[in-house]
């Protein structure tokens, strides 16, 4: 197998593999913790609104936040004012961000009311001319995320990425649903090949499902898409790019982290939270971090219900000290969990199973990340 590598707009990204947005979880911890397990080629932030950007919001600031590892680095925006919307990418390029990307694939009721996310799929024209003048206003690469259109019945993505190409666009995104889909059903492969062959210039980015090795290799195998953009799939392993690059390159499938790797990792992404959000806040956020973590540890009742009190780093260290005691119990003498405990391996799907049955609270039980109702300040 062969590795690729992708460039637009004079950006040329070490690898094909790309961090999606992710609204609450990629923030500035969460991308650097991702940079530091390898083979990420380009993160984005956040959805953020143009307009709070140009208001200078402390949460919208936020949301953009970053620091001198975190390269290269692109902001995801979304809105329909043309002049908000240049006006932000002006602003962006003045922060030295690496890439802007318009996110016309939410599919969520209060961006696409407003003329964003994925209503912008519907009026080619109007879109494709907001993304001429956005060009025209700056130097820095301007991306498009877009899904595959509203409906089975409007697959607009391929006009669209045509026009957008025409328009300047130096790369597109498409994730493989529509926004009737939301995040439900599979991810369309033929629909985003068709996208890749509606261009001609301009590097086609696949997204949706990826949640391990052989399945970005179906989908760049499949669409024939220059890159694959991760999202959700980041966030239940976030080695996911270090594992996929070393398949593409070798066609050897690499071992889970071990437990030990996994503890590291979970901490290491803790102290960044504390580090950019203080304290109390990173700790209050980790709540919904932990648990995700855990899904791999095998049997971690105790640990769930503890860390969804979490208020300071002493709290977890105690809580760590205990969960480690307690998971002694499910280990043979070679400290590996015992076989009727054992994980089964990351499906082409999300839906991990729970191993452990026990009552918990209900953020370790979910099986995929929810789907925020619409931007808030967490976005």
């Amino acid at each position: 197998m062969n590795s690729r590598t992708v460039a637009f707009g004079g950006l040329q990204l070490a690898t094909p593999l790309l961090l999606s947005p992710l609204a609450g979880y990629t923030n500035l911890p969460f991308r650097r913790v991702i940079r530091e397990l390898g083979s990420v080629g380009l993160c984005t932030t956040d959805l953020v609104n143009a307009r709070s950007l140009l208001e200078k919001n402390r949460k919208a600031l936020k949301l953009i936040e970053s620091c001198p590892e975190d390269t290269p680095l692109a902001v995801q925006i979304f809105g329909a004012v043309p002049e908000e919307m240049v006006a932000a990418a002006q602003l962006l390029e003045s922060l030295g961000v690496a890439s802007i990307d318009i996110n016309m694939g939410c599919p969520v009721r209060k961006v696409c009311h407003v003329g964003g996310g994925s209503a912008m799929m519907t009026e080619l024209g109007r879109t494709a001319a907001l993304v001429r003048r956005m060009v025209e206003s700056v130097r820095t690469p301007i991306t498009c995320k877009m899904r595959l259109g509203w409906d089975e019945d409007n697959l607009t993505a391929p006009d669209l990425a045509r026009a957008l190409e025409d328009a300047g666009a130096s790369a597109i995104m498409v994730h493989g649903r529509t926004r009737q889909q939301g995040f439900d059903g599979s991810v369309n492969l033929a629909g985003i090949r068709r996208v890749v062959e509606a261009v001609h210039r301009i590097p086609v980015i696949g997204n949706g499902d990826i949640t391990s090795p052989e399945a970005a290799r179906i989908m760049l195998e499949s669409t024939d898409c220059a890159g694959i953009s991760i999202g959700r799939g980041a966030f239940y392993n976030p080695w996911i790019f270090s594992h996929i690059m070393h398949y593409l390159q070798t066609g050897e499938l690499l071992p889970e982290p071990p437990f030990s790797e996994r503890i590291r990792v979970m901490t290491r992404h803790l102290d960044l939270m504390i580090e950019v959000f203080g304290e109390s806040l990173g700790c209050t956020m980790f709540r919904k971090v932990g648990p995700w973590y855990a899904k791999r540890f095998g049997p971690a009742s105790l640990f769930n219900k503890g860390i969804v009190r979490l208020s300071t780093r002493a709290d977890y260290e105690a809580l760590l000290e205990q969960y480690l005691s307690w998971r002694t119990q499910f280990l043979d003498e070679n400290g590996q969990l015992l076989p009727k405990y054992a994980l089964r391996p990351h499906s082409l799907n999300f839906r991990d199973e729970e191993i452990n049955t026990t009552p918990s609270p209900a953020v370790t039980r979910r099986e995929t990340i929810p789907v925020p109702m619409g931007p808030n300040e967490l976005w």
